[in-house]
């Protein structure tokens, strides 16, 4: 099986020593993103649900370098600092998986660069 790395400017770079992400045979894997608008560079920090569409908005920049899209997902992992903020999430979730969702987890957790959310995915791949 093959391994190619997918990148994109139209999502940040990544913050430390791995891939935005990989595609292995069929499958895609996505780094966790936390929202950094690829643009200006700047962590969005003091709104959840903005931090969560920043987040999957470079999700689906990711996707679609590497041949995928948000209906091909199978399985995603969300990371929130603070598990109250978990119904605004599913709100603006729910926006980017209407039908057919993936599995999914979610996990309070201490994030990088103390990020309000990460949102990682593993998606099929043409």
């Amino acid at each position: 099986m093959k391994k190619q790395i997918i990148s994109t400017k139209k999502a940040p770079g990544a913050v430390g020593p791995y891939s935005q992400a990989v595609k292995a045979g069929d499958f895609l894997f996505v780094s966790g993103q936390i929202p950094i608008d690829p643009e200006t560079g700047e962590l969005i920090s003091n709104d959840i649900q903005k931090a969560a569409e920043r987040s999957l908005e470079n999700i689906g920049a990711i996707l679609n370098e590497g041949g995928s899209s948000f209906d091909k997902v199978v399985k995603t992992t969300v990371f929130v600092k603070n598990m109250s903020d978990f119904a605004k999430v599913n709100e603006v979730y729910a926006r980017y998986f209407k039908s057919d969702m993936p599995a999914r987890s979610c996990v309070e957790a201490k994030l990088p660069k103390d990020s309000l959310v990460e949102i990682e995915v593993i998606a099929i791949s043409d």
